[in-house]
């Protein structure tokens, strides 16, 4: 009879008090594991949505708050460059793109982005994947309107659907305090004409259309308060700004009469720029241009924008959560080491009940080094199931959440348990499990012949 099956049988006997064990083991080595992936994976999702720009312009407060409000949808930025501005740091450089942008609308709580066709030719969500459509069309003209993949599906909008936009964004300042989120732009009738495939960013929840489109809205707000033209009798909204009156395909009761607001009435003041994506010229077969920073530099030191660079404060972003992630791996690995406590436990109350056969199988001639190696070697065996155990949890686990976050998050997170990771932790499983048999190894070790051979009174 082999060590090794002495030490399965002994298992076998022991089989629940084993397998509560290994169990223990295995939710530790699992959490560990799937703590490792989604800190590896949370920082490269983090990454998806600013693509290729190299630089983001606004008036934000600061680079952080640019990128939050621009890449990640937080609230509506509370300055605007003007005009006249945009157009100067536009003509100041011969830039490869540069994207304007204007945000501050929303429906049902997804936020929009008014810019030009540019954003879906020249800026890719995230770089080398360019956007892609699942059905329809990117818009061409005014009043046309493209959903983010989890923007349509949460909203039940459909191509051909007619909806109107919300003056704020639901939690931010400009959407004011919950419940009162702005007016409804219900003098103008936006229609899908296209729903985006899924980029695993933030856009998947915001809805585009055309910078010119949201500038006649807020021009119309403009001369309303002028009094140019008749104010709309708005009807009901709930919390999210949508018209109780009509569902969100409806056409409103102004369809068929000419626009109250055109093109033709927008004064300079009217287009307001909240952010622009700027790429510089590369050369052929480098992706990043020698006139980046100088670049960079120059714009600020104009004390009136703000100048990001998306992927410098995403980093800055993750190295702040990252101080967090620590704080759950300390608790993975407390966790482990209170699952090796566990087997020591379950070891030591049961070399009580096992110093007679301890006794036994030294009378048959087992030395003292070979009984502390059986122990030594069921404590690491137990470690060993676990670890197994562990791993094939935490794949399925990871594969499951993956499935479940892509779907009705939007957010892609391609977890797997990286070999390299999985074989180190087990082998430290199994490692810490020997060092948890020592002490019930050594009670083994010492067992007394005989005293453990004496007849029971």
């Amino acid at each position: 009879m082999t060590d090794l099956t002495i030490v399965l049988r002994s298992l076998r006997v022991r089989l629940f008090s084993t397998a509560v064990t290994a169990l223990t083991v295995a939710v530790a080595v699992a959490l560990l594991l799937t703590l490792l992936s989604l800190r590896a994976e949370g920082s490269r999702a983090f990454m998806r949505g600013s693509g290729n720009a190299d630089l983001l312009v606004s008036a934000d407060a600061g680079p952080m708050v640019s990128v939050l409000n621009a890449i990640f949808y937080a609230n509506a930025p509370q300055r605007p460059i003007m005009q006249p501005k945009f157009v100067a740091l536009r003509e100041s450089f011969p830039w490869d793109w540069f994207i304007p942008m204007q945000q501050g609308d929303s429906y049902r709580g997804f936020a929009t982005l008014a810019t030009t066709p540019e954003f879906f030719t020249k800026f890719e969500p995230v770089k080398n994947e360019p956007w892609r459509l699942a059905s329809g069309a990117f818009f061409e003209n005014d009043f046309e309107v493209v959903l983010g993949a989890t923007a349509a599906r949460e909203s039940g909008l459909a191509l051909g659907s007619k909806l109107a936009l919300t003056h704020g964004v639901p939690g931010s300042a400009a959407g004011g305090d919950e419940g009162d989120h702005g007016h409804v732009h219900d003098e103008f009738t936006f229609t899908v004409v296209g729903i985006l495939e899924p980029t695993g960013s933030a856009h998947d929840r915001a809805i585009f259309c055309s910078l010119q489109s949201s500038w006649i809205l807020h021009a119309h707000d403009r001369r309303e308060r002028d009094g140019l033209v008749k104010e709309a009798a708005h009807g009901e909204h709930d919390a999210h700004g949508h018209d109780h009156d009509h569902d969100h395909d409806h056409d409103h009761d102004h369809a068929g009469e000419p626009p109250p607001t055109t093109k033709d009435d927008l004064v300079e003041d009217d287009k307001k720029i909240t952010g622009v994506l700027v790429r510089v010229p590369t050369r052929p077969g480098s992706s990043v241009s020698s006139a980046l920073q100088q670049q960079f530099d120059a714009l600020r030191r104009d004390p009136t924008i703000t100048v990001a660079n998306p992927a410098d404060q995403i980093s800055k972003l993750l190295s702040i959560v990252g101080r967090i992630d620590l704080l759950f791996l300390a608790m993975a690995v407390a966790i482990l080491v209170g699952s090796a406590i566990s087997i020591l436990l379950a070891l030591y109350n049961s070399m009580n009940e096992r110093r007679r056969q301890t006794a036994i199988f030294r009378v048959l001639g087992c030395s003292r080094p070979r009984i502390f190696g059986l122990v030594l070697t069921e404590s690491a065996l137990i470690g060993l199931l676990g670890a197994i155990a562990g791993v094939a949890i935490a794949t399925l686990g990871t594969s499951l959440a993956a499935a479940y976050l892509r779907s009705q998050v939007g957010l892609v997170l391609g977890f797997s348990i990286e070999p390299r990771s999985a074989i180190i932790v087990t082998a430290a499983t199994v490692v810490l499990s020997a060092l948890a048999g020592l002490l019930p190894a050594v009670l083994a070790y010492r067992t007394s012949v005989a005293e453990n051979l004496r007849p029971s009174a």
